[in-house]
């Protein structure tokens, strides 16, 4: 156990490296950008952009830095400063602004104005530069944030939006499990039941609708249409409100509240639910119905078990082995939340946030979410490999 598990930490950093690289590479060759803005500007409008704005820009996000370069400064935050190569400073240490511009107060129609009439102390290009370099992904910083909030630490970022997203997918996984395994096996047992027709049929549904046509229907009905009918309904949107409302049956509901936010929390997790037992329900089925044709299981029932014994004891422990494996991997949907159902209902997990970081050109952001999410997932496959062993003790790691 203990090889296997120093074999696979190799494995796992060597994945991680050519994962972050790649992420990196393809969003720094992608459009967009901080110098977006600039062009954006310049065909919206008659002002000239001058070379000077966009070697600053360029110099201000480290672009004017070949792409290795930037990458290393990124991953683990060297090298620092300005870089050398082959006589030429990539980083020039220039003046780009006032730190302390001098202001003077003058009239102007009868009216005082302040005007800037110089600098008294001036930002140099290696400071701006210098202030923009992180100390590297390996030290947990994965530099400043572009756009969704210029300038803080990208990790202040995420810690924003994390506890949202685990607060809805661990309800919605929880439910899904517990309805979707049970529902599975009994599938699976009554084979060819009107239960399982049922059943099947409605699994077959959740897993071809698309995730947003359940959540705009929810939208519709459970929301608008109730509410102008006058009966009971659920918030739209949001995680937490941000006025009080009447809801009939409920009375008043203050904005914030614990009933507030389990009101809010209804419709994305229902969602949720469906799409996972429709699919998770399918895979237990079909996993049980297997293992119910194998020898063992006939001799088991040869030998006058009980009917619920043999499914429990012998048939239900070893359908679950595939099944792990689709359950270890929402450790990465936990952080990475669930970008169509977070984005219909406007909730604010991590989920919406790669949308709106990939919207806005967020670059930094991107790619923590990214590198985050295949750390978690290459987690979970070694856990789901240890897994296996306690299931079925026939198994070993070596």
């Amino acid at each position: 156990m203990g090889n296997y598990l120093i074999r696979r930490s190799i494995q796992m950093l060597v994945v991680l490296f050519f994962s972050g690289m790649a992420t990196y590479a393809l969003l720094n060759l992608a459009p967009g950008g901080p110098l977006q803005g600039l062009r954006q500007t310049a065909q919206t409008s008659t002002r000239q952009i001058s070379e000077e704005d966009i070697a600053r820009i360029r110099a201000r996000f480290e672009l004017d830095l070949y792409l290795p370069y930037r990458f290393t400064r990124w991953l683990i935050g060297w090298p620092t400063g300005p870089i050398t190569f082959g006589g030429t400073q990539f980083l020039k240490d220039v003046e780009v602004g006032c730190r302390l511009p001098v202001e003077e107060s003058v009239l102007v129609d009868g009216r005082e104005q302040i005007r800037t009439t110089g600098c008294n102390d001036t930002v140099t290009m290696e400071e701006l530069v210098g202030r923009r370099t992180s100390r590297g992904v390996f030290r947990g910083d994965f530099g400043a944030s572009w756009a969704i909030l210029r300038d803080r630490p990208v990790s202040e970022v995420l810690w924003s939006r994390i506890p949202r997203t685990v607060q809805l997918m661990s309800v919605s996984i929880i439910i899904s499990i517990l309805l979707g395994v049970p529902l599975g096996v009994y599938s699976a047992v009554r084979q060819y039941s009107r239960f399982d027709y049922f059943f099947t049929s409605l699994s077959f549904m959740g897993s071809s609708m698309p995730t947003f046509f359940f959540g705009i229907i929810m939208i519709l009905i459970l929301a608008i249409l109730l509410k102008r009918a006058g009966w009971f309904y659920l918030p739209p949107g949001n995680a937490v409100g941000v006025r009080d409302y009447v809801v009939p049956l409920l009375g008043s509901i203050e904005a914030g509240s614990l009933v507030d936010q389990l009101l809010r929390m209804i419709m994305p997790v229902t969602v949720l639910v469906m799409v996972n037992v429709a699919g998770w329900s399918r895979f237990v089925r079909a996993s049980m119905l297997e293992v119910m044709r194998q020898d063992y299981v006939r001799t088991a029932r040869a030998k006058g078990l009980l009917e619920q014994v043999v499914v429990l004891k012998h048939a239900f422990r070893n359908a679950l082995i595939p099944f792990i494996t689709i359950v270890v991997f929402a450790i990465p949907a936990t952080f990475g939340g669930a970008i169509i159902t977070e984005t219909v209902f406007n909730w604010p997990g991590m989920g919406r946030l790669f949308v709106d970081a990939l919207g806005r050109n967020d670059y930094p952001v991107t790619m923590a979410i990214l590198l985050i999410g295949a750390f978690l997932t290459v987690v979970a496959t070694l856990l789901s490999d240890i897994l296996y062993t306690v299931v079925d003790p026939r198994i070993r790691l070596s």
